[in-house]
């Protein structure tokens, strides 16, 4: 892992708050294998999900904007195109940090995200790799 990497990870798991965004009530489903993994380790986490109302017992939202707090930080596991107007919302919202996870990265949305001075995260690598390190 690169010096910047290893940086940016720590800046995004350092945030008080996070949203997952493509949360999924599907337990074998990435998105709520990150979701629960991040309330396992303590961690203030809001469900993003258009269609759920609940995950895990907790009230999901539709979008960014629909959440109580602006998270620092919000994890997305969403088909690339969906990736984009997330992107576009925690721009809007001012999310500091995002983590594409593995499947959801899209240039476009990287580009505008930097551009706008966010932390970004989208090499491949896993939450959930770092989550176990750092628990």
């Amino acid at each position: 892992m690169s010096d910047r990497h290893a940086n940016n990870t720590q800046l995004f798991l350092a945030a008080n708050s996070f949203a997952v965004a493509g949360a999924s009530n599907r337990r074998e489903k990435y998105g709520n294998i990150v979701f629960r993994a991040l309330l396992s380790a303590g961690r203030q986490v809001y469900p993003l999900n258009p269609v759920q109302t609940e995950i895990e017992g907790e009230q999901a939202y539709a979008k960014i904007a629909d959440l109580p707090v602006v998270p620092e930080a919000v994890s997305i596991i969403t088909p690339p195109i969906v990736t984009r107007q997330i992107v576009a919302d925690a721009i809007a919202a001012g999310v500091r940090h995002v983590w594409m996870q593995p499947g959801a990265e899209d240039a476009a949305a990287s580009e505008s995200a930097r551009q706008a001075g966010l932390n970004v995260i989208d090499d491949g690598s896993c939450i959930l790799v770092l989550l176990a390190r750092s628990s």
